[in-house]
């Protein structure tokens, strides 16, 4: 085999979201060490059920293995990958960098992220990069698109072709500001949007209605598997600018088997986004193998993949 053409290119979340399908993606952490077996085994309930699995760049700024590489395994045991990057961790040199080795690897899907404090993670004592944000890293990636670097000197190996996105966050307090750093996301290149965990679906609608609708960009409405009651008081603690409302606190509490009953509320919560947006990105932390059912639950059906080989 020529090495140029080596490498697998799985497309098939692209093609949907520029035919109007219904998105699925979910979430998975990358390791932690230096076996990835249990990440792959997570993805693999998954094949079938999503058009792209999104690996985590540092979340919470907790470490875990590199997204990229991680990013790659999945790729090569045939699973589509949404590869996040975030500016947290990286200055400009290195995100060109991996945003070049992402594109050589045949990873297609980038999502844009400036990245968690560092002291919100386990290495408070870490130095921080920020050279650039989201929207900076979003007109980056735009520029690597059209064949040059982030000074406008040509890639002279070759422009990427990444489909790129970015994440948005309906229930931001500040109405004005959710719009108008969607609106620069739009402009500097943002293809797809997935949002943080929704539990406010009128606040969603009234989004979709109000900002997202005149840009006909899809939006995937992040749908999150509460396991108890305390593990929804324990994101509502811990995870800024979410709250999950009390009502679905007492249903964890008062069921029978807690984890059951979020299984439904997940499913009526995909049944909701589906009535106002594109897709959803299902995050199910540390039980990956719960999203299909979640999925049958809400009579979501198998994706089609169209797998290219290039």
């Amino acid at each position: 085999m020529d090495d140029n053409h080596s490498h697998t290119v799985l497309n098939s979340f692209r093609r949907a979201a520029q035919a109007g399908e219904f998105l699925v993606t979910a979430e998975v952490a990358p390791p932690k060490g230096g076996n990835p077996q249990h990440m792959l085994q997570m993805a693999a309930t998954l094949k079938g059920r999503v058009h792209a699995v999104n690996i985590t760049d540092g979340s919470r700024a907790v470490l875990r293995m590199s997204s990229l590489v991680a990013s790659a395994i999945l790729l090569q045991n045939g699973i589509e990958p949404v590869c996040q990057i975030a500016c947290r961790d990286r200055n400009r040199i290195s995100l060109q960098a991996d945003l070049m080795g992402a594109h050589a690897l045949g990873i297609r899907n980038i999502l844009a992220l400036t990245g968690d404090p560092v002291k919100a993670g386990d290495h408070p004592e870490a130095k921080a990069v920020f050279d650039l944000e989201a929207v900076r890293l979003l007109q980056l990636i735009r520029k690597m698109n059209q064949g040059f670097d982030c000074n406008e000197k040509p890639l002279t190996d070759g422009a990427l072709d990444l489909f790129v996105g970015a994440a948005v966050d309906p229930q931001c307090a500040s109405w004005s500001g959710l719009q108008s750093r969607f609106e620069r996301k739009i402009e500097a290149g943002a293809q797809f949007f997935q949002s943080q965990l929704i539990t406010d679906f009128e606040r969603l609608e009234k989004f979709m209605d109000k900002i997202a609708a005149g840009y006909k960009k899809p939006i995937l409405a992040g749908i999150f598997l509460l396991k108890s009651a305390k593990n929804a008081q324990f994101i509502n603690r811990c995870v800024p600018g979410v709250n999950i409302p009390e009502h679905i606190i007492d249903r964890l509490a008062q069921a029978k088997d807690p984890l059951e009953e979020g299984m439904k509320i997940a499913a009526e919560q995909v049944q909701l986004a589906r009535q106002l947006c594109q897709g959803v990105h299902m995050m199910a932390v540390k039980r990956e193998d719960l999203i299909a059912p979640i999925l049958d639950l809400a009579g979501v059906a198998p994706v089609n993949q169209l797998v290219s080989i290039k």
